[in-house]
């Protein structure tokens, strides 16, 4: 069964303080995690600049109702990364296919947006008795290497002009973060969070990484892609903004007609960076979610 609701985003001020997060050494790597409230997981992940931070306000919504589970990948957020780790989006699928095992998520709900949803697909299809069910972003989960659009983005931003622009203008936090948001754009202390995890060019470096993996990955998302068979029986939450540049109407019916038992959540008004845009509207649709039974 499906169903779809519209909901007008607030421009409510939002908050600059989160939840204290917690750390996991696990194979080299130091993982930092957000783990708020009881009840149902919830895993939480992040796109590309973001991190957990950006999960702040739906956390603080739902955690009388869900135990909130928010990743950072490792080079973004509180995350390290080993020498030799090269940020790759399959890389990043891996950590949070370990990183469910060793918490020992089980009957847990995903909650992604951008490239937390070919990571999260990828990760929920090695094991997808652990997954109840999924509340979908604005994301995709398969190749783009046909869509003009992305060929443009990933060419550019991820070939040698993006690279230097990224990593030596931090353009993906000082220029994409604002576009991409549309209530009233950030405040000055929303910025903050977001650039401090990247203050080097070094530090920017896994940010260059995900738009060349947009075309530069099509056969690992041809394997994301695949995995889809094996839980589209699942329910699926899908809260799509009106105003991401880019991923649009196309995305969202494909992703409508994967999981036949789904409701569509319209976030009117809501930018890319809907974590920071449209939180009070998903902790709504979180909170209105009927669960059915497995």
């Amino acid at each position: 069964m499906s169903g779809t609701a519209v909901l007008s985003v607030s421009h409510e001020p939002r908050t600059t303080d989160f939840p204290q997060g917690k750390y996991l050494d696990l194979r080299g790597l130091r993982y930092h995690y957000l783990d708020e409230g009881r009840g149902e997981p919830v895993l939480m992940l992040h796109g590309n600049p973001t991190w957990s931070f950006t999960w702040r306000d739906v956390i603080r919504g739902v955690r009388d109702r869900y135990r909130c589970i928010a990743l950072d990948y490792p080079g973004f957020g509180l995350s390290t990364a080993r020498e030799g780790y090269g940020f790759s989006p399959a890389e990043h699928a891996q950590i949070v296919e370990q990183f469910a095992e060793q918490l020992d998520l089980r009957d847990a709900t995903m909650l992604f947006h951008d490239w937390g949803g070919p990571i999260g697909m990828w990760a929920a299809a090695r094991t997808p008795e652990r997954w109840h069910g999924f509340v979908i972003g604005n994301t995709w989960a398969w190749p783009m290497n046909r869509n003009p659009g992305a060929q443009v983005f990933s060419r550019f931003l991820g070939g040698p002009v993006g690279g230097y622009l990224i990593k030596h203008r931090n353009f993906f936090v000082e220029t994409i973060i604002p576009s991409g948001t549309k209530y009233v754009g950030p405040d000055e202390r929303v910025m903050e969070q977001y650039r401090s995890p990247f203050p080097t060019p070094e530090s920017r470096v896994p940010m260059h990484v995900f738009p060349r993996a947009i075309i530069g990955e099509t056969a690992w998302l041809r394997e994301v892609e695949k995995g889809l068979k094996s839980l589209d029986d699942r329910p699926a939450l899908i809260v799509w903004p009106t105003k991401d540049q880019a991923f649009r109407e196309g995305e969202r019916k494909r992703w409508e007609e994967t999981f036949l038992d789904h409701r569509t959540v319209t976030l009117e008004g809501a930018g890319h960076y809907i974590g920071e845009d449209a939180p009070k509207e998903i902790v709504t649709a979180l909170r209105e979610r009927r669960r059915a039974p497995r």
